[in-house]
């Protein structure tokens, strides 16, 4: 793992890069390609596109996430402060365009801000425009994949820390993937600090079904976009107008399953290795389990961490929660 710092001025962000190497992309691709429910894993919809249409996704009226967690965040920002403390290094997992952050910084004093997401040039972008907007806080970027194990850049690691981890991201992961996910997190940030993570609730399907089909189509493009970075990246020849987007509520499971659906008999090269679709047979591009607050509670003391307090909003559509360690 190689780090690659800028040095860092006042107003200006400490970057510290920590790619996954290409050929883990390239691996995981092939991989998933040869099961016999193909999928890949949904952290590689974000390279520059995929995240610039994900900021599109968050900004729809379907979308309900985005702008209830904002507003939890908004209207209980600072009882959120209070639990979380000043002076801790205040780590982000998956911070997009760092939107959220903005309003825990308004409320807290943090000692240094460390935003981890695995788009670069979206990573890059966001922290800089968060550094001229708040130069009196050291802002270091750490280009990752956080859902591998992860250390943190020199210096901070005896540090006081809190994490938050928001977007209800971690309905990403299988239960058991996001119980060794939040094992992992507690290590990392230590005896005596806390995670303030957001989590989707269950709810009627119809409105889930909605939420990830929505009517412009951009989750449709943000799924399909997928293929294009295989076909740019891993020299694939996905034809995209060969697949179709598929979003759907399971109920049995408690997620929402998004696909993307081959439309005819086709053969797909990938990295010289050529895969065989039959009409209807899809590829398996995300989960996003839903959880009860009680559900979400128990999984979080399965690795370690104290529930402490939870908020919702007055629909019951998205929670808040601080965990302590």
């Amino acid at each position: 793992m190689n780090s690659v710092l800028s040095s860092q001025k006042r107003g200006e962000p400490a970057f510290h890069d920590y790619r996954p190497a290409q050929a883990r992309f390239r691996e995981d691709v092939l991989s998933g390609l040869t099961k016999s429910q193909r999928r890949i894993p949904p952290k590689y919809f974000y390279d520059e596109k995929g995240s610039r249409l994900f900021d599109a996704i968050c900004q729809l009226p379907e979308y309900y996430p985005t702008r209830t967690e904002i507003q939890l965040l908004k209207h209980y920002g600072a009882e959120m402060a209070e639990y979380i403390g000043e002076g801790s290094v205040l780590v982000e997992f998956g911070s997009g365009s760092s939107l959220k952050i903005r309003v825990l910084l308004d409320a807290l004093e943090p000692a240094a801000y460390l935003p981890i997401d695995i788009s670069r040039e979206h990573l890059f972008h966001a922290a800089k425009r968060l550094a001229g907007d708040y130069p009196e806080v050291a802002i270091h970027a750490v280009c990752a994949d956080y859902s591998q194990p992860l250390g943190l850049p020199g210096g901070f690691a005896e540090k006081p820390k809190a994490g938050f981890f928001p977007g209800s991201s971690i309905g990403n992961f299988e239960p058991e993937e996001a119980r060794q996910f939040l094992t992992r997190i507690a290590a990392l940030l230590g005896p005596g600090s806390g995670l303030l993570i957001g989590v989707d609730l269950k709810k009627e399907a119809a409105l889930l079904n909605a939420a990830y089909n929505d009517n412009q189509g951009i989750t449709a493009a943000f799924n399909l976009n997928l293929l294009q970075r295989i076909n740019r990246e891993l020299e694939g020849n996905f034809d995209l107008t060969g697949f179709e987007h598929h979003a759907l509520y399971n109920s049995a499971e408690g997620r929402v399953e998004m696909h993307l659906v081959s439309l005819k008999d086709q053969a797909v090269t990938v990295n010289n290795q050529t895969f065989q679709f039959q009409p209807g047979e899809t590829l398996h591009t995300e989960n996003s389990y839903k959880y009860s607050i009680e559900e979400f509670q128990q999984l979080a003391s399965s690795a370690g961490f104290q529930p402490q307090q939870v908020w919702t909003d007055r629909e019951d559509l998205f929670s808040v929660h601080y965990l302590s360690l």
